[in-house]
């Protein structure tokens, strides 16, 4: 059995030496089809060709109403994500990238200067960082200090996800949020295909079985998480479909909060309404693969999702009615209303 140290150094070694561009993948787990949001791809124009090409992740970490606010891209990489969400935070916000491998960093470094100048910025609004996700202090993250932590298929690849988690939600302000895109899977991951050098650096060997992130978040301390958007992993080599054929793997996209939640979704009257004030989204705000706000219409929810959008930077966003006075019961989330963008698929996020 390999020790953490020992994982730690696979993975470097796959990502800093063996691979030199999305190319060398070996499945669709680190780079499936990206949904990224109309309102972002004439941004990926400004981003320079070797931050692109050097790209690894497997799917869309890109959560919206965050001009002005600070980013964290946890396993940053080449920095792509990073100068993309620069260009969504403004002159005012700050893109914190956080990689342990060199040659990514260096990657990212190097062109810091010609992203500033592209962007038409008197200063860099990124800040690439060394340090271990499991343990963010080595990046010089304080408490409470950040409004959005998001990762794109670099947290399976830890041998310690707890502290992950756990790190996580400590550096998060009071309603900071989480917003993950990983490889997860409908069965847990044999003990020996965990440590398979070549499994590990495809994003599968630490895949998470979807029920065991559920509990990791519970033991630090959130009781609730949404599913935004999930899709099958295709195994194009035949060695990968020889030893992980029997699994099935997703490339899934979950957000939640640091928030006060309920382990269930319950009941307390609560309405909400979507002013339609985020720029990018007018007519209607999705919450996850459960919840589509129209804009101006009134939307009963449940009181973790209250919280989800009153409690967050999204509560300017909001008119919501009701208080936690009076108990209805469970929340009825056995319907799921039709929106825009995603796709219906029988996700099993609690709303």
């Amino acid at each position: 059995m390999k020790t953490r140290s020992e994982i730690r150094e696979d993975v470097k070694e796959y990502y800093g030496k063996i691979l030199k561009t999305k190319n060398d993948l070996q499945t669709s787990a680190c780079c499936a089809a990206d949904s990224m949001p109309a309102y972002l791809r004439p941004y990926l124009k400004n981003i320079h060709e070797e931050v692109q090409s050097r790209f690894y992740g497997c799917a869309s970490t890109f959560p919206t109403g965050i001009n002005g606010k600070t980013v964290v891209d946890l396993g940053c990489g080449s920095g792509r994500d990073c100068y993309l969400l620069a260009q969504v935070v403004g002159p005012d916000g700050l893109v914190i990238g956080i990689d342990m491998t060199d040659e990514q960093l260096a990657v990212a470094r190097k062109h810091v200067t010609f992203h500033t100048n592209k962007f038409n910025l008197d200063k860099p609004n990124v800040d690439f960082r060394k340090g271990w996700i499991e343990d963010l202090s080595t990046a010089n993250l304080e408490d409470n200090s950040v409004d959005v932590v998001i990762s794109n298929c670099v947290v399976n690849l830890s041998p310690d996800k707890e502290s992950v988690f756990r790190e996580i939600f400590r550096v998060l302000k009071p309603g900071g949020e989480l917003y993950l895109s990983d490889i997860f899977t409908g069965r847990r991951v044999p003990e020996p295909l965990k440590t398979d050098p070549v499994l590990l650096g495809e994003c599968l060997g630490g895949a998470l079985y979807v029920e065991d992130f559920r509990r990791m978040l519970a033991k630090v301390g959130c009781l609730d998480y949404r599913t935004v958007s999930k899709t099958s992993i295709t195994l194009n080599s035949e060695e990968i479909q020889r030893k992980a054929g029997m699994i099935d793997f997703y490339s899934m996209t979950v957000r939640t909060f640091k928030c006060d939640f309920e382990d269930i979704c319950e009941n307390f009257g609560h309405v909400a309404y979507y002013k339609g004030t985020i720029p990018e989204f007018p007519h209607g705000f999705t919450l996850d693969d459960h919840h589509f706000f129209q804009t101006a219409l009134p939307v009963p929810v449940c009181g973790n999702t209250f919280k989800m959008i009153s409690e967050s930077r999204f509560g300017d966003h909001f008119e919501v009615t009701g208080d936690f006075s009076t108990h209805y019961g469970p929340f009825d989330c056995s319907v799921s209303p039709q929106q825009e963008g995603i796709p219906t698929n029988g996700n099993d996020a609690c709303c």
